[in-house]
């Protein structure tokens, strides 16, 4: 076995990407809600001849992700966390995408920063979507960024009664994300680890198509139009990212967020894309 761990929490295509590019060489555990999504992402790794370990874990739930942590610690050195567990807007309702996206990051941010081995490095993957809501009241990004977090869901601008659309959740979730990431590494960084996000665009994984095909899918298609490299992108160009952040050549970024969405940003915000197309 090796002494050298790395975790995916989250094995859709991101999260596959990512263990197939990091894993040689270290031993992989795979954590996630759905059994039989884990059982096939570590089968399919297994034949390919990487070392795998599986583990469902409820990233909603503070004890089951700090057991997550605890066996991620007893493998070996844990030294690559990357978090890809997410909720889209067509997918699930407000109150779920504020649990699995807002909480879940920060339960992973908190249970990992106490288990990270020396010279260690983490990955979060936030949203393009992040970026596109901007920043928040100076008090909310606060509270996002520094509240306990078993109260964060209790923050009043999150009741139930003032996030009323998913996607209003989604971007806020995001956006907590990249707070959260920025607080965080500063903890991790008493641990000798450091930690970052990546905000990506559209990507074409099952969750990215699902977005396409749902009422927001043509606005998403005209900013990939518009976008300087004007295609949508994959789970290996996120893993890249990845690999790169969790590497030697990236030992001086820590609380940071990289936005790689092929520039779709930037055509919106240059003006060939009209919020309302």
């Amino acid at each position: 076995m090796s002494s050298e761990v790395v975790v995916v929490i989250g094995v859709g295509g991101m999260g596959r990407a990512v263990a197939r590019r990091q894993g040689a060489g270290r031993t992989v555990l795979l954590a996630d809600h759905n059994e039989s999504v884990l059982d096939s992402a570590a089968e399919a790794l297994a034949e390919d001849g990487h070392e795998v370990r599986a583990r469902q874990v409820d990233v909603t739930d503070g004890e089951s992700v700090s057991e997550l942590a605890a066996d991620a610690a007893k493998l070996g050195r844990v030294t690559q966390v990357v978090h890809t567990a997410g909720l889209s807007p067509v997918q699930a309702p407000v109150a779920a995408i504020l649990r699995v996206d807002l909480l879940g990051v920060a339960l992973v941010l908190d249970a990992f920063g106490e288990v990270m081995a020396p010279g260690g490095a983490g990955v979060v993957m936030s949203s393009m979507a992040g970026h596109l809501a901007g920043a928040l009241p100076p008090d909310q990004e606060t509270a996002l960024a520094q509240t306990p977090s078993d109260e964060l869901l209790s923050l009043p601008f999150l009741s139930a009664s003032t996030v009323t659309d998913p996607a209003q959740a989604y971007c806020l979730a995001k956006r907590a994300n990249q707070l959260r990431v920025r607080a965080a590494s500063t903890v991790w960084g008493d641990r000798g680890a450091r930690v970052n996000s990546i905000s990506p665009g559209v990507i074409s994984t099952a969750m990215g198509r699902e977005e396409l095909a749902s009422e927001a899918g043509g606005f998403m298609r005209a900013m990939v139009d518009a976008s300087g490299t004007r295609r949508l992108g994959s789970p290996d160009d996120i893993a890249a990212v990845t690999a790169y952040l969790l590497g030697p050549d990236a030992s001086f970024i820590t609380g940071a967020d990289l936005l790689v969405d092929g520039g779709a940003l930037a055509g919106l915000l240059s003006g060939r894309v009209k919020a309302s197309d």
